[in-house]
């Protein structure tokens, strides 16, 4: 019985002197899944919208892009802002293309908040490029999108605020004289 209690000890120590050269994979997690995928863009459904090879459509947590497609959200957004549905969805296509050149067949790779799909069954996502480059935060950054924060996912929502303003200010993407979003 002492010897086991010795070497859990020693385990321990090994255990605490090894841990900040190795420390747990990101995914090696025993509350569930993995935290972490890695997958193609196949296909841009809208400017926060992405399918990956798979098949798997992920909606970019943190973010919201005008609307491309007919919708109640459309009619909301419309009435919301009082600009022509013709026009916002132009502005949406915009945001669609920013997107579509920012991940249209690359390798992606996803990590996760507190939830993980949507009502519509859509994976959340925070998306990353190969190269690190954060798209979520992209998007926002370029002017191409507004932030929508969806408590419990709420990981990043202070930087995405501050990409928010900054865009706003600077008047990039759809933020541009004229074709602003509000």
């Amino acid at each position: 019985m002492v010897r086991v209690k010795h070497i859990q000890i020693i385990i321990l120590f090994i255990g605490i002197f090894l841990y900040p050269f190795f420390p747990p994979l990101p995914f090696a997690n025993s509350k569930g899944p993995a935290q972490y995928s890695f997958s193609y863009v196949t296909r841009v459904i809208d400017g926060d919208t992405l399918e990956l090879a798979d098949r798997t459509r992920v909606r970019l947590i943190g973010i919201d892009t005008p609307e491309l497609h007919f919708s109640r959200k459309l009619l909301r957004d419309s009435e919301r802002s009082k600009k022509d549905i013709a026009v916002i969805q132009s502005l949406g296509r915009r945001a669609r293309d920013f997107t579509r050149k920012l991940c249209m067949g690359k390798k992606v790779r996803l990590e996760f908040d507190i939830e993980k799909t949507d009502r519509y069954n859509r994976t959340l996502g925070y998306v990353y490029l190969e190269d690190g480059t954060f798209v979520n935060a992209k998007i926002v950054e370029d002017g191409y999108a507004q932030v929508l924060t969806v408590p419990p996912n709420v990981k990043y929502a202070e930087l995405f605020l501050r990409l928010q303003d900054r865009a706003r200010s600077d008047k990039r993407g759809l933020w541009q004289r004229g074709t602003h979003m509000n």
